[in-house]
């Protein structure tokens, strides 16, 4: 068991409150804030995502507001996804890269204008990354941190919810695309989208003073629907084979490596940062790749820590996400190894914390 001191710099979010009374268990830290990792445990919590219908404070994932004349070009500066035929009110995944190539967060970016994008993060700081290159690059753009906090609804039953909740529009939603929407005067961002492959959508709370509102509007609605807390789930996210940054990748690893390479335009006629670096990648290949693998042990596993893998006794990279899948009921792990042991059924050995354990090379997703 752990402790985890909590001063000014962890931030808490506007649904903080609700999560305590609501039973959350376990926090971690994520782009400077707490967020829930489970209320009843980690498997009770995951069971609800899959055969109900979960809430989630998402807060974490903040926004980068770029506004102004030069914010298009701010955004395709910071992606080699080509973001020219993005319209208003869609959404899409894209790769921040630095000049290297290398990955520095993976987010959505929302088009709110033609003038005015927002990139909903994952875990690292890119408000100062998107600062240095407006500024070194002469920029018309302003950039901020906006009081957006989006809660997740998210689960077979999370229609159900949401037209009890919004309305029967918000299920016409085409996935990645968004709306903005008063709710009784509370202002929402509301997007098909969400960190998990069992559908559902995103609340993008554009007022912090009205977190608990929403918290408690959510689940009034999903009150007859079985709504339970929840938080993004490690094991159906390995299962589904969605990437957490600093987990699966770092600054380390380029999008080719990484399975994100069908994101990299490297040849678009725009300019980005990474460019060259990623032509290069994409004309001599890459030298590693993620895969899955299944481990051989009786008992769940989980790590804390990347686990080295080894090929006859050779080095063969880490497994970076460890789970046991409920569904498989098996222990599965994202890994990344080199191409030499990429074919599926590679017989592999990795270093966990409960010892040294046979493991096989295969395709994901697992699920």
């Amino acid at each position: 068991m752990y402790n985890i001191g909590i001063a000014a710099r962890t931030r808490k979010s506007c649904f903080f409150d609700a999560t305590v009374a609501a039973g959350a268990t376990a926090f971690t830290v994520y782009n400077h804030m707490l967020m829930p990792l489970w209320y009843e445990s980690p498997i009770i919590d995951y069971w609800y995502l899959m055969n109900n219908v979960s809430m989630w404070d998402v807060a974490v994932e903040r926004q980068v507001a770029l506004k102004g004349p030069d914010a298009f070009k701010l955004a395709q500066l910071m992606t080699p996804r080509n973001i020219s035929k993005q319209k208003v009110g869609q959404g899409k995944y894209v790769p921040i890269v630095d000049e290297n190539g290398g990955m520095l967060n993976d987010p959505i970016l929302l088009r709110l204008a033609d003038d005015h994008f927002w990139l909903s993060l994952a875990d690292s700081d890119i408000l100062l990354w998107a600062k240095g290159i407006a500024y070194g690059r002469g920029l018309d753009v302003t950039i901020t941190e906006p009081d957006v906090s989006p809660l997740a609804i998210q689960g077979p039953n999370a229609d159900a919810v949401i037209v009890d909740l919004l309305g029967e529009w918000a299920t016409h939603l085409k996935f990645f695309w968004f709306k903005e929407y008063d709710l009784d005067g509370i202002p929402l961002v509301v997007a098909k989208s969400g960190w998990s492959k069992q559908g559902g959508y995103e609340l993008y709370l554009r007022d912090g003073s009205k977190g608990i509102e929403l918290w408690d509007r959510v689940a009034q609605a999903g009150a007859k629907h079985g709504i339970e807390p929840g938080a993004p789930s490690t094991i159906e996210r390995i299962e589904s084979s969605l990437l957490s940054y600093g987990n699966d990748m770092t600054i380390d690893h380029n999008p080719f490596e990484i399975g994100l390479g069908r994101y990299c335009d490297v040849d678009q006629p725009a300019d980005f940062i990474g460019k060259a670096a990623l032509q290069k990648v994409r004309d001599n290949g890459i030298t590693q790749k993620l895969v899955g693998i299944f481990i051989d042990h009786a008992e769940p596993l989980g790590n804390t820590h990347w686990w080295p893998l080894s090929h006859n006794g050779a080095p063969a990279g880490n497994a970076t996400s460890v789970t046991y899948s409920p569904r498989l009921e098996r222990n599965i792990a994202l890994a990344i190894i080199p191409i030499a042991q990429t074919a599926p059924g590679t017989q592999l050995m990795v270093d966990s914390d409960v010892g040294r354990l046979a493991c096989t090379v295969t395709t994901i997703p697992f699920l």
